[in-house]
């Protein structure tokens, strides 16, 4: 299956975090730059040890759903 199958299974954040976007977004507890863990489907922020989670293709930037990382 090609990248541009239509019966390509797709995950929900997979067009959500453009480079464009997660240029602009920071994190909420430290206003520090955030990556895109494709692996995971979160937005990180090394600073605050935070994973955002991405639902339905939305970014969630809520402290209170951010995942701490180990």
């Amino acid at each position: 299956m090609s990248a541009d199958d239509p019966g390509r299974r797709r995950r929900a954040g997979d067009d959500a975090v453009t480079p464009d976007l997660l240029e602009r977004l920071v994190c909420p507890a430290t206003r520090s730059p955030l990556r895109f863990d494709a692996s995971n489907n979160e937005l990180v922020s090394n600073q605050a040890r935070l994973a955002y989670p991405i639902r339905d293709g939305v970014p969630v930037l809520l402290i209170e759903y951010a995942r701490p990382l180990d």
